[in-house]
């Protein structure tokens, strides 16, 4: 892509006022030089036969096995019934959000990111190794749309021509993800328009990252077992629905594979909280994750071990893209119903 995908949206300003505006708007960022990021890593080798075309990655907070057995998610429980499944995935410590996101997009324990603070510091900068965003638009030209929900992942917002942020975050409290689903549904739109919307929407995402976060900060608000946290549950499992709902009116469904996982473990007390709020876990969180639709077995317990770093590297597996990187993110091979030619080819060391 050499065409920057940006459009003007009533909810979004550019970057330097989100920081004289203290982060209350949504914002798109503009792009800059992308190769600068690259790092060493090669170009990736599309595989044959290969049916995805795009990939949905739903980044929930605070969701376990248990959040499907009260009934509360009927979509997230199709999603793992239907698909591959573990419920004892790792995170990454510290057991904050913004390094356990910059671990899943760089694929990358904090100590080699070097992400280890929980809220957005713009001094700071964005992350110097490369991103499976990156990744993506070296294998020729996949482009991605993240929408977040809080604004510490404006971190994480590295201006690139490939990718569109949206943030709908706390500070304003009409942001909910009914409010996050309505901002997916208008960019849909105007990429299905025919018009590119003014040549800033060109095609749809190949990878469209949905993070939704209620359940997590309910729960170390007001209790892992309050009513407050089971309708925050019902809450997200409908927008993870009408995301799907939207893939399936445009003839999409059939040709997608989704992801889904946890940022954090049903029972953190400190995921949310700035750095002056006491030390995080040492621990490393279990989440859930699900892979399910296209490509991936249907119904299977998946059973070698599995990190939320590994996120990546299964994305670009499942679209046909095989890496010789530094991250540290491997595909879940076992997940896909046909074997990659791929894998059987020598690794560069």
């Amino acid at each position: 892509m050499t065409s920057s995908k940006r459009f003007p949206h009533p909810y979004r300003v550019p970057v330097a006022l989100c920081l004289l505006g203290a982060l209350l708007w949504p914002v798109t960022f503009g792009p800059s030089s992308a190769w600068s990021a690259k790092g060493s890593g090669e170009a990736p080798v599309t595989m044959p036969g290969i049916d995805t075309e795009h990939v949905i990655l739903f980044v929930l907070e605070g969701v376990n096995q248990d959040a499907l057995k009260s009934g509360s998610m009927p979509a997230l429980s199709s999603l793992a019934k239907n698909g591959a499944t573990t419920w004892s995935a790792t995170a990454v410590a510290p057991a904050r959000r913004l390094p356990t996101m910059a671990s899943l997009v760089t694929g990358m324990p904090v100590d080699k990111h070097g992400i280890n603070w929980n809220f957005f510091e713009f001094s700071r900068g964005y992350p110097r190794h490369p991103t499976m965003f990156d990744y993506l638009d070296l294998s020729g030209g996949r482009d991605s749309a993240i929408f977040l929900m809080d604004e510490s992942l404006y971190q994480l917002a590295k201006p690139e021509p490939y990718t569109d942020y949206q943030m709908c975050g706390p500070l304003r409290p009409e942001c909910t993800p009914d409010r996050l689903v309505s901002y997916i549904k208008d960019y849909f739109r105007k990429a299905t328009s025919g018009s590119g919307h003014g040549h800033a929407i060109l095609s749809l995402p190949h990878l469209l990252v949905v993070h939704l976060p209620q359940p997590g900060r309910v729960g170390e608000a007001q209790g892992w077992k309050s009513p407050a946290y089971k309708e925050s549950l019902k809450t997200v499992d409908k927008a993870m629905g009408a995301v799907l709902d939207l893939y399936r009116q445009l003839g999409l469904l059939n040709r997608t594979t989704i992801f889904a996982t946890s940022l954090s473990a049903v029972g953190e007390s400190q995921f949310s909280a700035g750095d002056g709020a006491g030390a995080p876990s040492s621990a490393l969180p279990v989440v859930p994750w699900i892979a399910s639709g296209v490509g991936i077995k249907s119904g299977y317990a998946i059973h070698q071990p599995v990190s939320i770093m590994d996120t990546g590297a299964t994305v670009m597996r499942a679209l046909g893209l095989e890496t010789h990187t530094e991250w540290d993110s491997h595909a879940v091979e076992e997940i896909f119903k046909t074997a990659s030619t791929a894998s059987a080819s020598p690794k560069q060391q």
